[in-house]
């Protein structure tokens, strides 16, 4: 990529700060460094002179006969500035700062760039490149296609460590530390076109520019590199505590899987499950669907991975009768045929038998992958002489992933053996744990079902969707059919004013679209009876300027006539003073389905939109899924769709279904509207009545950007009904 080809395979290195001393840092980046002085002419810089590694050092580099393309610093953080400085006098292009305790990391880095030069760190651990023999790293890695993007360098080296453990090798690793100039979005695109590299692990803490980084990360899967991510689930977005209903029911991690959805990346738990999953990517065929066949010589243990096969999501399905009567061949009577397939001992008898079961599943046509689990790869260990012929087998597995295109795992209870190392040697993912093996099989298939990604730019608003967008003209003069009062008598003194009272929010959003039910203010009596008449009763009372309204008796429900409204609203004024007030019809649909819609704005993401189980038990039900915005129709039927309260709105018990179409329209409207307008931090209807003919919104809470939400939100809870 453009910037960093000092960093791919430079010309010349120059080591800053040298040393003998295996416990520095200058002794890893110089034996890193001289492991390819075939390849480039390696310097070494150390004040006091003399050899290092058996090579002449030279006092600093302006006492080098030319200029290094790359620069790798280990020296204290107070002599860094000058360092670099003297590097970038010289005409280096590529800089990398080990050193941590920076003053000035930010001016470092401008400095930097200002010289038409590039900086990976300070705070970092370094980067090797096994196919340009570059070692500039704590540590040592063997060459292989996994590639490591780290902001933490030493959580870096335990991703290394646990691929050691499973034979996988690195391609590439890059420390990015403390991203002073080069960010690790720049880092993942360079490494679409690195032929070495076939799967990426990312850790990140923080995200920086997101749309970048979900640019970078759809460019590596469009180039048949898949990413697995691991995050520390603490972004900014985790730290702002929201004041509303949809606050309480996301999580940053949340936001995090919606940008890996839209990217086509998946995010692992934990730097194990993360080298599980990347073991399978990088050895097997990927999987093109869920369904999983698993095949055993323990009653217990195929039982037990059904079990966990179904709790990952993954598909348990009985083979075809062809395919068990050919399996029966051979077996004892007590074997199971449909799935799990139980060999019942027959493996022990013939081991070829774990060949022919695998092989004739894998040629079935009713499996997306197969999963062995038992004793095999232990034989071998156990009795010597059927080591040859385990082996063997083990490469019939091997051949009968390739030959149909389908993974083929094997956990197996033992540790590491011959056959388990011929296993992964010829391409066969091999665990000591059925829940690890099942975890990497649910993650490989979540990629495969994310594929080609489209519309990864921030759409502009009526680009895409069923929807039209809200026009500008419509966002900053909103429309409303709701009857309003001409001219309505002055009342007495009103609360004092905000931005986005309900009525105020009422308007926005139906200028987006949005309905509502007919509401009028109210401010005295005289507008109260004309509210009245002009409404159809029952009626809902609010209190216009309170966030949580049924927490401070802000809002009246089922008034069935002008009686029940006027004596409410003498009570609701008496206890909370004069201000405005807002009618609104109550809405009497049968059957509905109630639902919460939002957005949110991430700091590194941009907006989101949220669909739930609405209403005032939101916080306990927790139902919810969100992803980035804008969204298309298709894409909020989707989200709708995997809901656990999706059967509500489908029909339930003999109730019919409620208009899903009307709902994914309005999270598609809100989703541009958050788009459209940066100055929306927050959007919330709650809850939103769907019902068979449509949907109503009402009560909704908008929040701005750089403004306290206490003084700009609107409504709070409003009681089911």
């Amino acid at each position: 990529m453009t910037g960093l080809d000092a960093f791919r395979d430079p010309a010349s290195i120059a080591v800053v700060g040298a040393s003998g001393t295996p416990t520095k840092w200058g002794y890893w980046l110089a034996r890193g460094a001289l492991t390819g002085s075939a390849r480039r002419t390696v310097h070494l810089v150390n004040a006091r002179g003399g050899t290092v590694l058996g090579q002449e050092t030279a006092p600093s580099l302006r006492e080098l006969p030319d200029a290094p393309e790359l620069v790798a610093f280990a020296v204290p953080g107070r002599a860094l500035g000058a360092a670099v400085d003297e590097a970038l006098a010289r005409g280096a292009r590529g800089l990398l700062a080990i050193t941590a305790g920076v003053d000035d990391e930010p001016g470092l880095a401008a400095r930097v760039r200002r010289a038409g030069a590039r900086l990976i760190g300070p705070n970092c651990l370094g980067i090797y490149d096994a196919s340009a023999q570059l070692d500039l790293v704590w540590g040592r890695f063997e060459p292989g296609s996994l590639a490591i993007v780290s902001q933490s360098g030493q959580l870096g080296l335990e991703l290394a460590g646990l691929a050691a453990d499973a034979g996988l090798g690195i391609s590439r690793f890059v420390s990015v530390g403390s991203q002073a100039d080069v960010t690790a979005h720049e880092v993942l695109t360079d490494l679409a076109d690195h032929d070495a590299t076939r799967v990426v692990a990312l850790y990140l803490e923080s995200f920086g520019d997101g749309h970048a980084l979900i640019a970078a990360l759809t460019a590596l899967r469009r180039a048949g590199k898949p990413v697995l991510l691991l995050t520390v689930g603490a972004s900014d977005a985790g730290r702002q505590a929201a004041r509303s209903h949809t606050g309480a029911m996301t999580t940053a991690t949340d936001i995090v899987d919606a940008a890996c959805e839209t990217a086509g990346a998946v995010r692992a738990e934990t730097p194990a499950r993360l080298i599980a999953a990347a073991q399978l990517l990088v050895r097997a065929p990927r999987p093109t669907g869920r369904r999983v066949v698993v095949v055993t010589d323990s009653g217990g243990q195929g039982a037990l991975a059904v079990d966990l096969v179904s709790r990952a999501g993954l598909l348990v399905e009985p083979l075809p009768h062809t395919t068990r009567t050919a399996i029966a061949t051979g077996l004892p009577p007590q074997a199971a045929t449909a799935n799990p397939v139980d060999l019942a001992g027959g493996g022990e008898q013939d081991l070829g038998t774990y060949g022919r079961v695998v092989d004739l599943v894998a040629a079935s046509g009713g499996a997306d992958a197969v999963l062995m689990s038992g004793y095999f790869g232990s034989y071998g260990h156990d009795i010597p002489a059927q080591q040859e012929r385990e082996t063997e087998v083990a490469l019939e597995l091997a051949r009968s992933a390739v030959r149909y295109g389908l993974p083929v795992l094997v956990h197996s209870m033992a540790r590491s053996t011959t056959t388990t190392e011929a296993l992964r040697a010829a391409g066969v993912p091999t665990y000591t744990d059925i829940e690890t093996a099942v975890g990497a099989l649910g993650t490989a298939a979540r990629l495969a079902e994310r594929g080609p990604v489209e519309g990864v730019e921030p759409a502009e608003p009526g680009a895409t969707g069923g929807v039209p967008a809200p026009t500008a003209a419509e966002v900053r003069t909103p429309r409303s059919a709701d009857p309003r009062p001409p001219d309505p008598p002055a009342g007495p003194p009103a609360a004092p004013p905000v931005p986005f009272g309900y009525l105020s929010a009422r308007d926005l959003l139906a200028g987006a679209g949005i309905a509502f039910p007919p509401a009028l203010p109210v401010t005295d009596l005289n507008e109260l009876r004309c509210a009245a008449a002009r409404l159809t009763a029952p009626y809902v009372l609010k209190a216009d300027w309170l966030e949580h309204k049924s927490e401070h008796g802000g809002v009246a429900v089922g008034l069935g006539d002008a009686t029940a409204l006027e004596a409410a609203y003498m009570a609701m004024s008496l206890r909370l003073g004069p201000g405005r007030y807002v009618v609104e019809q109550l809405d009497r649909r049968p059957h509905v389905v109630e639902m919460v819609v939002a957005t949110r704005r991430d700091p590194s993401f941009g907006p989101v939109v949220v669909v739930g189980a609405g209403g005032t038990e939101t916080e306990l039900w927790r139902d919810s899924v969100l992803a980035l915005a804008p969204c298309t129709h298709e894409n909020a039927m989707g989200l709708i769709a995997r809901l656990r309260c999706a059967p509500l709105l489908a029909g339930w018990r003999g109730r019919p279904p409620v208009d899903t179409g009307a709902l994914a329209d309005t999270v598609v409207r809100l989703s541009r509207l958050a788009t459209a307008r940066p100055d929306l931090l927050e959007i919330e209807l709650n809850p939103v009545r769907v019902a068979t003919d449509g949907l109503l919104a009402v009560d909704a809470l908008i929040s701005l950007t750089g403004v306290t939400p206490a003084a700009v939100t609107c409504a709070g809870d409003i009681p089911t009904r």
